[in-house]
């Protein structure tokens, strides 16, 4: 699958990016992802416009519901969430950008984490390819 990585902070991404090409490349998709990486105070603003929630957030997806285009969707990540969420969690930064990005990318093919079923099957979903990536949970 092809993914395109667009960095709209000052922070040099570059190892990240050859880590989520990595993670999405074995990937059976047709059709391309965009993963933006952005400040806290853009994905807030994000938050609040399509979620009616003032505060930032680790990841927002947004499904391309045109069929024509070449792309599933657009996938958000905050970089400043990721930096503090791999600190949390005790994990590598390239573990929590491919987590995060993982997670997007299923949103936008449907799965959700409403129901304890539904969390535990894209959880395991995650993981998997997570694990190919040699980026499994510490």
């Amino acid at each position: 699958m092809k993914v395109n990585v667009h960095n709209q902070t000052d922070i040099d991404i570059k190892e990240w990016v050859k880590q989520l090409k990595k993670i999405f490349r074995p990937i059976k998709e047709k059709k391309q992802m965009e993963i933006i990486i952005v400040s806290n105070e853009d994905i807030q603003t994000l938050n609040y416009q399509y979620r009616n929630i003032n505060e930032p957030t680790d990841v927002l997806s947004f499904v391309n519901d045109n069929e024509k285009t070449p792309s599933l969707g657009d996938v958000f990540i905050s970089l400043e969430q990721a930096y503090q969420q791999a600190k949390n969690y005790g994990h590598s930064m390239a573990r929590e950008i491919g987590f995060l990005a993982v997670h997007g990318y299923l949103h936008l093919l449907g799965y959700d984490h409403d129901t304890s079923e539904n969390e535990k099957a894209m959880r395991e979903r995650q993981e998997v390819i997570l694990a190919k990536a040699k980026l499994k949970r510490s």
